[in-house]
Protein backbone atom coordinates (compact mmCIF):
# COMPACT_ATOMS: atom_id res chain seq x y z
CA UNK A 1 0.00 0.00 0.00
CA UNK A 2 1.27 3.44 -0.94
CA UNK A 3 -1.15 5.51 1.12
CA UNK A 4 0.34 7.97 3.65
CA UNK A 5 0.92 6.35 7.03
CA UNK A 6 -1.29 8.95 8.75
CA UNK A 7 -4.26 7.76 6.66
CA UNK A 8 -4.39 4.35 8.35
CA UNK A 9 -7.16 4.06 10.99
CA UNK A 10 -4.79 2.64 13.63
CA UNK A 11 -1.58 3.64 15.39
CA UNK A 12 1.83 2.29 14.45
CA UNK A 13 3.75 1.26 17.56
CA UNK A 14 6.97 2.87 18.78
CA UNK A 15 6.80 5.37 15.91
CA UNK A 16 5.90 8.91 14.98
CA UNK A 17 2.92 8.34 12.72
CA UNK A 18 3.89 10.71 9.93
CA UNK A 19 6.33 9.19 7.48
CA UNK A 20 6.16 5.65 8.88
CA UNK A 21 6.62 3.08 6.11
CA UNK A 22 4.89 -0.17 7.08
CA UNK A 23 5.43 -3.56 5.49
CA UNK A 24 2.32 -5.27 4.13
CA UNK A 25 3.15 -8.92 4.92
CA UNK A 26 0.99 -11.48 3.14
CA UNK A 27 2.59 -14.79 4.07
CA UNK A 28 5.85 -16.66 3.98
CA UNK A 29 7.71 -19.91 4.44
CA UNK A 30 10.65 -20.76 6.67
CA UNK A 31 13.00 -17.79 7.07
CA UNK A 32 11.28 -15.82 4.29
CA UNK A 33 8.17 -13.67 4.22
CA UNK A 34 6.31 -12.15 1.29
CA UNK A 35 4.92 -8.64 0.94
CA UNK A 36 2.02 -7.27 -1.05
CA UNK A 37 4.33 -5.68 -3.61
CA UNK A 38 5.54 -9.12 -4.68
CA UNK A 39 8.88 -9.04 -2.86
CA UNK A 40 10.30 -11.81 -0.71
CA UNK A 41 12.26 -10.77 2.38
CA UNK A 42 14.90 -12.69 4.31
CA UNK A 43 13.94 -12.57 7.98
CA UNK A 44 17.17 -12.22 9.94
CA UNK A 45 15.21 -10.80 12.89
CA UNK A 46 12.42 -13.33 13.59
CA UNK A 47 10.13 -10.32 13.12
CA UNK A 48 10.21 -8.84 16.65
CA UNK A 49 12.03 -11.86 18.10
CA UNK A 50 8.94 -14.10 18.20
CA UNK A 51 9.12 -16.04 14.91
CA UNK A 52 11.54 -18.74 16.09
CA UNK A 53 9.65 -21.44 14.18
CA UNK A 54 9.74 -19.52 10.92
CA UNK A 55 6.88 -18.38 8.70
CA UNK A 56 3.88 -20.33 7.45
CA UNK A 57 4.40 -23.42 9.59
CA UNK A 58 1.57 -25.80 8.61
CA UNK A 59 1.46 -27.61 11.96
CA UNK A 60 0.89 -24.39 13.89
CA UNK A 61 -1.81 -23.24 11.50
CA UNK A 62 -3.60 -26.58 11.74
CA UNK A 63 -3.34 -26.72 15.53
CA UNK A 64 -5.05 -23.33 15.82
CA UNK A 65 -7.78 -24.40 13.39
CA UNK A 66 -8.39 -27.60 15.32
CA UNK A 67 -8.59 -25.76 18.66
CA UNK A 68 -10.98 -23.15 17.23
CA UNK A 69 -13.29 -25.93 16.11
CA UNK A 70 -13.07 -27.72 19.46
CA UNK A 71 -13.13 -24.91 22.06
CA UNK A 72 -12.58 -21.21 21.45
CA UNK A 73 -14.39 -19.48 24.34
CA UNK A 74 -14.15 -20.23 28.03
CA UNK A 75 -13.70 -18.74 31.51
CA UNK A 76 -10.31 -17.64 32.85
CA UNK A 77 -10.59 -20.12 35.73
CA UNK A 78 -12.04 -22.96 33.67
CA UNK A 79 -10.11 -26.18 33.12
CA UNK A 80 -9.60 -27.69 29.68
CA UNK A 81 -7.14 -30.07 28.08
CA UNK A 82 -4.85 -27.65 26.23
CA UNK A 83 -4.45 -25.48 29.33
CA UNK A 84 -3.61 -28.45 31.55
CA UNK A 85 -1.19 -30.00 29.06
CA UNK A 86 0.60 -26.73 28.33
CA UNK A 87 1.18 -26.00 32.02
CA UNK A 88 2.62 -29.50 32.45
CA UNK A 89 4.89 -29.06 29.42
CA UNK A 90 6.21 -25.71 30.63
CA UNK A 91 6.90 -27.01 34.12
CA UNK A 92 8.73 -29.97 32.60
CA UNK A 93 11.06 -27.50 30.87
CA UNK A 94 11.71 -25.64 34.13
CA UNK A 95 14.14 -26.73 36.86
CA UNK A 96 13.03 -29.14 39.56
CA UNK A 97 10.78 -27.49 42.12
CA UNK A 98 8.70 -25.34 39.77
CA UNK A 99 5.04 -26.13 40.32
CA UNK A 100 2.72 -23.41 38.99
CA UNK A 101 2.16 -21.38 35.83
CA UNK A 102 0.37 -18.03 35.58
CA UNK A 103 -0.70 -17.40 31.99
CA UNK A 104 -0.71 -13.93 30.40
CA UNK A 105 -1.24 -12.39 26.97
CA UNK A 106 2.44 -11.67 26.37
CA UNK A 107 5.79 -10.79 27.86
CA UNK A 108 4.87 -7.38 29.28
CA UNK A 109 1.98 -8.84 31.25
CA UNK A 110 4.24 -11.65 32.41
CA UNK A 111 6.50 -9.01 33.94
CA UNK A 112 3.53 -7.20 35.50
CA UNK A 113 2.25 -10.32 37.18
CA UNK A 114 5.71 -11.35 38.35
CA UNK A 115 5.89 -7.94 40.05
CA UNK A 116 2.55 -8.56 41.75
CA UNK A 117 3.43 -12.08 42.84
CA UNK A 118 6.75 -10.89 44.31
CA UNK A 119 5.07 -8.12 46.32
CA UNK A 120 2.29 -10.39 47.57
CA UNK A 121 4.67 -13.17 48.63
CA UNK A 122 7.40 -11.09 50.27
CA UNK A 123 5.35 -8.20 51.65
CA UNK A 124 8.11 -5.93 50.33
CA UNK A 125 7.62 -3.04 47.92
CA UNK A 126 10.92 -2.41 46.10
CA UNK A 127 12.57 -3.90 43.01
CA UNK A 128 16.01 -3.88 41.44
CA UNK A 129 16.76 -4.14 37.71
CA UNK A 130 19.61 -3.24 35.41
CA UNK A 131 20.34 -0.31 33.19
CA UNK A 132 20.52 -1.35 29.51
CA UNK A 133 17.54 -3.66 29.98
CA UNK A 134 14.03 -3.99 28.58
CA UNK A 135 11.21 -5.73 30.42
CA UNK A 136 8.11 -4.71 28.48
CA UNK A 137 5.83 -1.86 27.44
CA UNK A 138 3.29 -1.75 30.28
CA UNK A 139 3.81 0.67 33.16
CA UNK A 140 5.37 -1.68 35.69
CA UNK A 141 7.52 -3.34 33.04
CA UNK A 142 8.67 0.04 31.74
CA UNK A 143 9.54 1.11 35.27
CA UNK A 144 11.91 -1.86 35.45
CA UNK A 145 13.30 -1.11 32.00
CA UNK A 146 16.73 0.49 31.96
CA UNK A 147 16.75 2.25 28.60
CA UNK A 148 15.33 5.28 26.75
CA UNK A 149 11.83 3.78 26.47
CA UNK A 150 11.23 4.34 30.19
CA UNK A 151 12.02 8.05 30.17
CA UNK A 152 8.86 9.48 28.50
CA UNK A 153 6.69 7.80 31.15
CA UNK A 154 8.51 8.76 34.33
CA UNK A 155 7.69 8.76 37.12
CA UNK A 156 6.84 5.09 36.88
CA UNK A 157 5.77 2.83 39.70
CA UNK A 158 7.55 3.70 42.96
CA UNK A 159 10.27 1.56 44.45
CA UNK A 160 12.33 0.62 41.37
CA UNK A 161 16.11 1.16 41.44
CA UNK A 162 18.52 0.39 38.61
CA UNK A 163 22.08 -0.89 38.80
CA UNK A 164 24.93 -1.27 36.35
CA UNK A 165 25.97 -4.64 34.97
CA UNK A 166 29.08 -5.94 33.24
CA UNK A 167 29.12 -6.85 29.62
CA UNK A 168 31.63 -8.50 27.32
CA UNK A 169 32.65 -7.26 23.92
CA UNK A 170 35.24 -8.30 21.44
CA UNK A 171 37.20 -5.20 20.52
CA UNK A 172 39.23 -4.88 17.34
CA UNK A 173 42.57 -6.56 17.86
CA UNK A 174 41.56 -8.20 21.13
CA UNK A 175 40.29 -11.69 21.85
CA UNK A 176 39.59 -11.54 25.57
CA UNK A 177 36.41 -10.11 27.15
CA UNK A 178 36.55 -6.65 28.67
CA UNK A 179 34.99 -7.04 32.10
CA UNK A 180 35.28 -5.20 35.38
CA UNK A 181 33.32 -7.59 37.54
CA UNK A 182 34.30 -6.40 40.99
CA UNK A 183 33.07 -2.87 40.34
CA UNK A 184 29.72 -4.06 39.00
CA UNK A 185 29.24 -6.58 41.80
CA UNK A 186 29.77 -3.81 44.31
CA UNK A 187 27.23 -1.64 42.53
CA UNK A 188 24.33 -4.08 42.83
CA UNK A 189 25.26 -5.01 46.41
CA UNK A 190 25.41 -1.34 47.38
CA UNK A 191 22.07 -0.59 45.69
CA UNK A 192 20.43 -3.42 47.57
CA UNK A 193 21.88 -2.20 50.87
CA UNK A 194 20.95 1.43 50.29
CA UNK A 195 17.39 0.55 49.29
CA UNK A 196 17.05 -1.53 52.46
CA UNK A 197 17.73 -5.25 52.22
CA UNK A 198 14.45 -6.00 53.96
CA UNK A 199 12.55 -3.74 51.52
CA UNK A 200 13.53 -5.30 48.18
CA UNK A 201 11.03 -7.88 46.94
CA UNK A 202 12.76 -9.05 43.77
CA UNK A 203 15.63 -8.54 41.38
CA UNK A 204 14.61 -8.68 37.71
CA UNK A 205 17.23 -9.59 35.14
CA UNK A 206 17.33 -10.57 31.48
CA UNK A 207 19.41 -13.74 31.55
CA UNK A 208 21.10 -12.40 28.43
CA UNK A 209 20.29 -8.76 27.77
CA UNK A 210 18.51 -8.76 24.44
CA UNK A 211 17.41 -5.69 22.51
CA UNK A 212 20.00 -3.51 24.27
CA UNK A 213 22.89 -5.30 22.70
CA UNK A 214 23.18 -9.09 23.22
CA UNK A 215 25.01 -8.54 26.49
CA UNK A 216 26.17 -11.95 27.67
CA UNK A 217 27.05 -11.93 31.38
CA UNK A 218 30.55 -13.06 32.30
CA UNK A 219 31.15 -16.33 34.10
CA UNK A 220 30.10 -16.20 37.72
CA UNK A 221 28.04 -13.01 37.52
CA UNK A 222 24.54 -14.49 37.58
CA UNK A 223 25.67 -16.95 40.24
CA UNK A 224 26.76 -13.97 42.30
CA UNK A 225 23.35 -12.32 41.88
CA UNK A 226 21.68 -15.58 42.93
CA UNK A 227 23.82 -15.72 46.09
CA UNK A 228 23.14 -12.05 46.84
CA UNK A 229 19.39 -12.58 46.52
CA UNK A 230 19.49 -15.66 48.75
CA UNK A 231 21.46 -13.81 51.41
CA UNK A 232 18.87 -11.04 51.57
CA UNK A 233 15.58 -12.88 51.05
CA UNK A 234 15.14 -11.30 47.59
CA UNK A 235 13.43 -13.21 44.78
CA UNK A 236 15.34 -13.64 41.53
CA UNK A 237 13.22 -13.22 38.40
CA UNK A 238 14.76 -14.24 35.07
CA UNK A 239 13.18 -12.50 32.09
CA UNK A 240 13.24 -14.99 29.20
CA UNK A 241 10.70 -13.19 27.03
CA UNK A 242 13.22 -12.54 24.25
CA UNK A 243 15.76 -15.30 24.87
CA UNK A 244 13.46 -18.19 25.76
CA UNK A 245 12.67 -21.17 23.52
CA UNK A 246 16.01 -21.80 21.93
CA UNK A 247 17.32 -18.39 20.94
CA UNK A 248 20.65 -18.89 22.77
CA UNK A 249 21.05 -22.60 21.99
CA UNK A 250 19.25 -23.77 25.13
CA UNK A 251 15.55 -23.74 25.97
CA UNK A 252 16.20 -20.78 28.30
CA UNK A 253 19.23 -18.53 28.53
CA UNK A 254 19.64 -18.88 32.31
CA UNK A 255 20.59 -22.53 31.71
CA UNK A 256 24.00 -21.37 30.46
CA UNK A 257 24.88 -20.00 33.89
CA UNK A 258 24.10 -22.76 36.40
CA UNK A 259 21.42 -20.92 38.36
CA UNK A 260 17.84 -21.64 39.38
CA UNK A 261 15.56 -18.57 39.45
CA UNK A 262 12.54 -18.19 41.69
CA UNK A 263 10.34 -16.93 38.86
CA UNK A 264 10.72 -17.15 35.06
CA UNK A 265 8.84 -14.89 32.65
CA UNK A 266 8.28 -15.70 28.98
CA UNK A 267 6.31 -14.70 25.89
CA UNK A 268 7.17 -14.03 22.21
CA UNK A 269 8.51 -17.40 20.94
CA UNK A 270 6.37 -19.38 23.40
CA UNK A 271 3.92 -19.73 20.50
CA UNK A 272 6.43 -18.96 17.76
CA UNK A 273 4.37 -15.82 17.20
CA UNK A 274 1.34 -17.83 16.07
CA UNK A 275 -0.71 -17.08 19.17
CA UNK A 276 -1.05 -14.41 21.83
CA UNK A 277 0.36 -15.84 25.05
CA UNK A 278 2.88 -15.29 27.82
CA UNK A 279 3.56 -17.11 31.05
CA UNK A 280 5.08 -16.79 34.50
CA UNK A 281 6.64 -19.95 35.91
CA UNK A 282 6.76 -19.98 39.70
CA UNK A 283 8.81 -22.16 42.04
CA UNK A 284 6.89 -24.15 44.65
CA UNK A 285 8.52 -22.22 47.49
CA UNK A 286 6.79 -19.11 46.09
CA UNK A 287 3.62 -20.66 44.74
CA UNK A 288 2.75 -22.34 48.04
CA UNK A 289 2.09 -18.90 49.55
CA UNK A 290 -1.15 -18.81 47.56
CA UNK A 291 -2.48 -22.10 48.88
CA UNK A 292 -4.26 -20.01 51.50
CA UNK A 293 -3.54 -16.39 50.52
CA UNK A 294 -5.55 -14.83 47.70
CA UNK A 295 -3.70 -14.35 44.40
CA UNK A 296 -4.87 -10.88 43.39
CA UNK A 297 -4.16 -11.31 39.69
CA UNK A 298 -6.20 -12.25 36.68
CA UNK A 299 -6.99 -11.53 33.02
CA UNK A 300 -10.13 -11.89 30.90
CA UNK A 301 -8.26 -13.89 28.26
CA UNK A 302 -6.13 -15.83 30.75
CA UNK A 303 -4.88 -19.01 29.03
CA UNK A 304 -7.02 -18.43 25.94
CA UNK A 305 -7.58 -21.76 24.17
CA UNK A 306 -6.09 -20.59 20.85
CA UNK A 307 -2.93 -19.35 22.54
CA UNK A 308 -2.55 -22.56 24.53
CA UNK A 309 -3.02 -24.70 21.43
CA UNK A 310 -0.40 -22.68 19.54
CA UNK A 311 2.09 -22.97 22.40
CA UNK A 312 1.56 -26.71 22.78
CA UNK A 313 2.20 -27.32 19.10
CA UNK A 314 5.14 -24.90 19.11
CA UNK A 315 6.86 -26.86 21.89
CA UNK A 316 6.25 -30.05 19.94
CA UNK A 317 7.78 -28.52 16.81
CA UNK A 318 10.81 -27.24 18.75
CA UNK A 319 11.42 -30.83 19.82
CA UNK A 320 10.55 -32.67 16.60
CA UNK A 321 12.57 -30.36 14.36
CA UNK A 322 15.40 -30.07 16.93
CA UNK A 323 15.37 -26.30 16.65
CA UNK A 324 17.06 -25.65 19.99
CA UNK A 325 19.82 -28.02 18.94
CA UNK A 326 20.05 -26.26 15.57
CA UNK A 327 20.62 -22.94 17.32
CA UNK A 328 23.44 -24.51 19.34
CA UNK A 329 24.92 -26.17 16.26
CA UNK A 330 24.95 -22.97 14.22
CA UNK A 331 26.21 -20.77 17.07
CA UNK A 332 29.90 -21.17 16.08
CA UNK A 333 29.02 -20.38 12.47
CA UNK A 334 27.22 -17.19 13.44
CA UNK A 335 30.05 -16.03 15.69
CA UNK A 336 32.76 -16.87 13.15
CA UNK A 337 30.95 -15.07 10.33
CA UNK A 338 30.31 -12.03 12.50
CA UNK A 339 33.96 -11.88 13.56
CA UNK A 340 35.02 -12.24 9.92
CA UNK A 341 32.78 -9.29 9.01
CA UNK A 342 34.26 -7.25 11.86
CA UNK A 343 37.82 -8.15 10.88
CA UNK A 344 37.09 -6.81 7.39
CA UNK A 345 35.73 -3.54 8.82
CA UNK A 346 37.49 -2.84 12.14
CA UNK A 347 37.28 0.86 11.34
CA UNK A 348 33.49 0.98 11.74
CA UNK A 349 32.51 -2.21 13.61
CA UNK A 350 33.69 -1.73 17.18
CA UNK A 351 32.56 -5.04 18.60
CA UNK A 352 30.52 -8.17 17.98
CA UNK A 353 28.65 -10.26 20.53
CA UNK A 354 26.92 -13.58 19.96
CA UNK A 355 25.32 -16.53 21.72
CA UNK A 356 23.28 -19.20 19.98
CA UNK A 357 21.48 -17.67 16.99
CA UNK A 358 21.59 -14.22 18.53
CA UNK A 359 24.25 -11.71 17.54
CA UNK A 360 24.94 -8.00 17.61
CA UNK A 361 27.28 -5.67 15.72
CA UNK A 362 28.33 -2.52 17.62
CA UNK A 363 28.77 0.09 14.91
CA UNK A 364 30.72 3.33 14.83
CA UNK A 365 28.28 5.25 12.62
CA UNK A 366 26.31 8.47 12.82
CA UNK A 367 22.59 8.92 12.32
CA UNK A 368 22.93 9.66 8.60
CA UNK A 369 25.04 6.55 8.02
CA UNK A 370 22.65 4.38 10.00
CA UNK A 371 19.80 5.75 7.89
CA UNK A 372 21.74 4.77 4.77
CA UNK A 373 22.35 1.30 6.25
CA UNK A 374 18.63 0.89 6.87
CA UNK A 375 17.92 1.80 3.25
CA UNK A 376 20.52 -0.68 1.98
CA UNK A 377 19.08 -3.47 4.09
CA UNK A 378 15.61 -2.64 2.76
CA UNK A 379 16.93 -2.61 -0.79
CA UNK A 380 18.25 -6.15 -0.26
CA UNK A 381 14.98 -7.12 1.46
CA UNK A 382 16.72 -8.19 4.67
CA UNK A 383 14.99 -7.64 8.02
CA UNK A 384 17.25 -7.05 11.04
CA UNK A 385 17.03 -5.07 14.27
CA UNK A 386 18.84 -1.80 13.54
CA UNK A 387 18.89 0.43 16.62
CA UNK A 388 20.09 3.98 16.19
CA UNK A 389 19.79 4.65 19.95
CA UNK A 390 22.85 2.49 20.67
CA UNK A 391 24.33 2.01 17.18
CA UNK A 392 23.52 -1.71 17.16
CA UNK A 393 22.58 -4.07 14.38
CA UNK A 394 21.16 -7.27 15.84
CA UNK A 395 20.47 -10.51 13.98
CA UNK A 396 18.18 -13.18 15.40
CA UNK A 397 16.94 -15.40 12.56
CA UNK A 398 14.29 -18.11 12.89
CA UNK A 399 15.77 -21.24 14.44
CA UNK A 400 14.82 -23.28 11.38
CA UNK A 401 17.52 -21.50 9.36
CA UNK A 402 20.09 -23.64 7.55
CA UNK A 403 23.82 -22.99 7.56
CA UNK A 404 23.69 -21.90 3.91
CA UNK A 405 20.82 -19.50 4.60
CA UNK A 406 22.63 -18.09 7.62
CA UNK A 407 25.79 -17.41 5.63
CA UNK A 408 23.77 -15.86 2.80
CA UNK A 409 21.83 -13.61 5.18
CA UNK A 410 25.00 -12.42 6.92
CA UNK A 411 26.67 -11.79 3.57
CA UNK A 412 23.83 -9.45 2.64
CA UNK A 413 24.21 -7.67 5.98
CA UNK A 414 27.94 -7.26 5.33
CA UNK A 415 27.27 -5.89 1.83
CA UNK A 416 24.80 -3.38 3.26
CA UNK A 417 27.34 -2.20 5.85
CA UNK A 418 30.09 -1.85 3.23
CA UNK A 419 27.83 0.09 0.87
CA UNK A 420 26.36 2.50 3.40
CA UNK A 421 29.16 3.16 5.91
CA UNK A 422 32.33 4.53 4.30
CA UNK A 423 35.70 3.20 5.33
CA UNK A 424 37.95 5.37 7.47
CA UNK A 425 41.70 5.18 7.77
CA UNK A 426 44.02 3.12 5.59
Amino acid sequence: MNQPSTDYPFFFTWSAQKGHQPLDIRGGQGIYFDTADGNRWTDMASLVYQANLGHGHPRLIQAIRDQAADLCLTLPNAVYEAKQRLAEELLALAPDGFGKVFFTLGGSEATENALKIARLVTGRSKFLSRYRSYHGATMGALSLTGDYRRLPFEPGIPGVSHFYAPYCERLAGESSPVVQQAEYRNDVADRMAYEGKDKVAALFIESVTGANGVLVPPDGYLQYLRELCDANGVLMVCDEVLTGFGRTGKWFAYEHFDIVPDIITMGKALTGGYGTLGAVLVHDRIASHFDDAVLYAGLTHYAHPLGCAAALEAISVYRDEELVENAARLAPVLRAEMERIQDARPDRIRAVRAIGLFGGFVLDADKTELGALSAELDRRRVLTHLRTANQMLIVSPPLCITEAELREGLAMVAEAIDTSIPKTGP
